[in-house]
């Protein structure tokens, strides 16, 4: 007779634990998944899908309205609010049936709907039900972060939980927040034909980037009419008139801005509440996210997790890498842990995108934190506009900046503005992960007209700058030889 019910137990349905519970699956175990709400996650139901959605329609609307950089001579457009936001739903329930139940229990994976609470170190409950496993991957994701300000509880806030609710356009759209969330929902909104004012209680926006890069897309945002304020300090919300009312400090004045809807873009949360953790003394980092070592235990070795309930990045993608790795370690711990095999989680060459117009794409190192673990580097920067083919598509807004070790073509990190960056970047963040360093990727042939062909320009131009003056001065003398 079995001692558990189960090889492992997932807790949540998102990007991290359908991997997880796809991987043991796949390697023969038997597992059982549990999720308290809708299969998919943030990502399908709230975060990623969705917003793109609205941001794709969105920029289809300005682009047929700036029509006229690419000669054509009149255009307009015609939309409903309303049917854009349809759309987003329509495209959920399309995508809805890869994440969903059934498809997972046909792979093998057993499906309970309920909210998980550990009742011991090896046994979890659920729907009513005990269960028991040798392993667990605590997989239970993130929620809005909703900081505590006076008088939020008098308006119908809205979150990127509950955004999607929408169907009649906003009057006015205030948005707390300046980071990516706050950033794509904005310009998708203001697109729209949504008048929005944004936020920030830092100095800038998108602090995480250089600060060339936030300011670069600030006024972009700006300049399609778009209002950004900085360094604002947020004192209450007041109801008048039928509407909210911000009120604030700026610039050492007093003000405030009418609103008929309010956005709060501020972060995101661990969701670790309701899981009975406490009982387990499970650690916590201080960011209040689970505390897991490189190969995603907990403090308990059978006890794992992924995703956003650990970070360090809250990105579907980083979910799904940790999810494997949870999965293989639950199974196959301590063998899994040999270093031969390297199955240790690394977050060097971890890339992401803002979803701005143009993209914001990133991976490995920026400048500002090679400068904070004093790393030696060299920026090659290239304007698009360099490229043909952002040209010919009238995309030439935007730049790329790699960084190098100084002295090396190792390549330290990548940052590109562009329209589709994270599309046609992708080159670079191979080599970022694999080691390649510019001087392989000058060898490399791209197609032309590409914007993929940014990465050989940035290395010949680093090349370029590389060769001494007395190389090419012997080789003027060779050639005028040979005369």
């Amino acid at each position: 007779m079995s001692q558990y019910d189960f090889n492992v137990i997932v807790i949540g349905g998102g990007s991290g634990g359908l991997v997880a519970s796809l991987t043991a699956s796949t390697l023969k175990a038997k597992v059982l998944l549990i999720e308290k709400h809708k299969m998919g996650g943030d990502c399908l139901n709230t975060g990623c899908v969705p917003s793109k959605t609205l941001l794709s329609s969105a920029r289809r609307v300005y682009e047929i309205k700036n029509a006229g950089k690419l000669g054509i001579k009149n255009s307009s457009c015609d939309f409903e609010f309303s049917h854009i936001m349809e759309r987003v739903q329509s495209v959920i329930k399309q995508i809805a049936p890869k994440d969903s139940k059934e498809r997972y229990e046909q792979m093998g994976v057993k499906c309970v709907e309920g909210e998980a609470h550990f009742e011991g170190l090896n046994s979890v409950r659920a729907a009513g039900q005990s269960f028991t496993a040798r392993s667990f991957i605590i997989a239970a994701g993130s929620s809005p972060f909703v900081p505590p300000i006076k008088g939020l509880n008098l308006v119908d806030y809205l979150t990127s939980d509950t955004l999607w609710n929408l169907r009649e356009k906003p009057k006015k759209m205030v948005i707390i927040g300046g980071g990516p969330i706050g950033l794509e929902m904005a310009q998708g909104l203001n697109r729209l034909g949504v008048p929005v004012t944004l936020v920030e209680s830092a100095s800038r926006i998108m602090g995480k980037e250089d600060s060339d890069v936030s300011q670069w897309i600030g006024d972009k945002l700006k300049s399609e009419g778009m209002e950004i304020l900085t360094s604002v300090k947020i004192e209450e919300i007041k109801k008048e008139n039928g509407n909210g009312v911000l009120h604030f400090r700026h610039q050492l004045k007093n003000k405030q801005i009418p609103f008929s809807h309010l956005l709060i873009a501020t972060g995101r949360k661990a969701n670790l509440r309701g899981l009975g953790l406490e009982g387990l003394e499970v650690r916590l980092t201080k960011l209040s996210t689970i505390e897991t070592n490189g190969f995603m235990a907990t403090n308990h070795p059978h006890i794992y997790a992924c995703g956003d309930i650990t970070g360090p990045y809250f990105f579907t993608h980083t979910a799904a890498y940790q999810g494997t790795l949870a999965a293989i370690h639950a199974l196959f711990s301590p063998f899994s842990r040999l270093p031969f095999l390297k199955l240790k989680a690394t977050y060097d060459g971890i890339p992401w995108c803002i979803y701005t117009d143009p993209e914001v794409a990133r991976c490995g190192h920026n400048e500002i934190t090679a400068q904070e673990k004093n790393i030696p580097f060299e920026v090659t920067y290239l304007p698009l506009k360099e490229l043909d083919r952002a040209l010919t598509d009238g995309k030439e807004e935007g730049f790329i900046k790699v960084l190098t070790k100084k002295g090396s073509d190792k390549i330290l990190g990548m940052t590109a503005v562009g329209s589709d960056a994270g599309q046609w970047t992708g080159g670079l963040i191979l080599a970022i992960n694999q080691g390649i360093g510019l001087n392989q990727i000058l060898k490399t042939v791209h197609a032309y007209p590409t914007l993929t062909e940014i990465a050989p320009k940035a290395a010949a131009l680093w090349k370029k700058r590389h060769i001494s003056k007395a190389t090419f001065q012997i080789l003027q003398k060779f050639h005028q030889w040979r005369l």
